[in-house]
């Protein structure tokens, strides 16, 4: 097989998230072969993905293509890969914010892009969202320093900053044009500002919101009422059937317990999220700052477009947003927010021969 001299590879943490990271180049062309490759890189299909890179859970089972961009303004290309655990389905319907906070050490470490003076930034276009992105981080030496004394809820330690900056373009902040709208009987805002979201109140469901993420799951009726929603709000987004994709991600929100803005629980679809990824927690802050969004009431916002601490179930996760409206009542956002990233491994992966 082509792939039998292995294929170079490096796994990265990026923010709550830990992925493989491909130079394009190096991968198939064709979308059908390169899908069949990452299922054998990972291990997938099978819970344990004892035979692969995978971490036998969604957050560990993730793959960042990247590439030099053709886009004016642009340095990198990056194509974000959902690879399913124990079923063989590879998805691009998404994008990951955490992995995206790794894309730029990644391109430099590749020779992709070229550092500058102590700090270095990146511009990066995300593909599957055609959101931008600028990733800023520290580049002694002109190589990326993972060392640093920032620490993210979700990851131990601490590691290197990296600041995130994220505009939608022209993208619509309101999918549907509705601050609200109401999905299979339950009152629901459907919002985009870098990852479809759906934000529900968590008493609707008959839930706290502060539950761990095993007591969630655990709840059948929970789960099949949330899918529910989800795919009649899918079509709504105009995402068609999204029975077989990972978006909408679906937010319960419920007053902070903290001293933050909001608690969430986000189902990501089928588990629950052990913190909040970082474009989800963009589209939840930018959907708090519009009037009569459904858990704008719950929310403790400072004045103006300020920092909104977002809770989840490992701590919290500030986000900053700018929520504007243009003169037709069209709303947008931008965002900002501070992840880390982590090189582990650089070396060359193996794919198990067929799947």
């Amino acid at each position: 097989m082509a792939d039998a001299d292995g294929i170079r590879c490096m796994l990265m943490r990026g923010g709550t998230s830990k992925g493989a990271f491909f130079v394009e180049a190096d991968l198939p062309a064709e979308e059908r072969d390169r899908a069949d490759l990452l299922l054998r890189v990972m291990g997938s299909p099978d819970p344990a993905q004892i035979d692969g890179l995978g971490g036998a859970h969604p957050l560990t089972s993730k793959v960042a293509v990247v590439s030099r961009s053709s886009v004016p303004g642009v340095d990198i290309d990056y194509v974000f890969y959902q690879v399913a655990v124990d079923e063989p389905v590879v998805s691009t319907a998404q994008t990951c914010g955490n992995l995206l906070a790794a894309v730029g050490p990644f391109a430099l470490e590749r020779g992709l892009v070229t550092a500058s003076a102590d700090r270095t930034t990146v511009r990066i276009r995300l593909v599957n969202t055609g959101d931008v992105a600028a990733a800023t981080f520290a580049t002694p030496a002109g190589r990326p320093d993972y060392d640093g004394d920032t620490a993210i809820d979700g990851v131990p330690g601490t590691a290197g900053r990296i600041d995130l900056e994220i505009s939608g373009g022209d993208k619509r902040l309101l999918p549907s044009g509705e601050v609200v709208d109401e999905v299979a009987g339950h009152r629901v805002t459907l919002i985009d500002n870098g990852m479809p979201v759906v934000l529900l109140r968590a008493d609707e469901f008959g839930v706290r919101g502060d539950e761990m993420p095993e007591d969630l799951e655990a709840r059948d009726d929970l789960r099949a009422e949330i899918e529910r929603v989800r795919v009649a709000a899918g079509a709504r987004m105009g995402l068609g059937d999204v029975s077989q994709q990972t978006v909408p991600k679906m937010i319960l929100l419920s007053p902070a317990t903290e001293g933050g803005s909001i608690s969430t629980r986000a189902f990501i679809p089928s588990r629950v999220h052990t913190s909040i990824g970082v474009l989800m927690a963009a589209s939840v802050a930018a959907g708090l700052r519009i009037p009569g969004a459904v858990g704008s009431d719950l929310a403790q916002l400072p004045e103006g477009n300020g920092e909104t601490v977002i809770e989840h179930p490992t701590g919290s996760s500030p986000t900053t947003v700018t929520v504007t409206q243009d003169a037709d009542g069209t709303w947008r956002a931008t965002s900002a927010s501070v992840r880390t990233a982590r090189k582990i491994f650089d070396g060359t992966v193996f794919a198990r021969p067929r799947r």
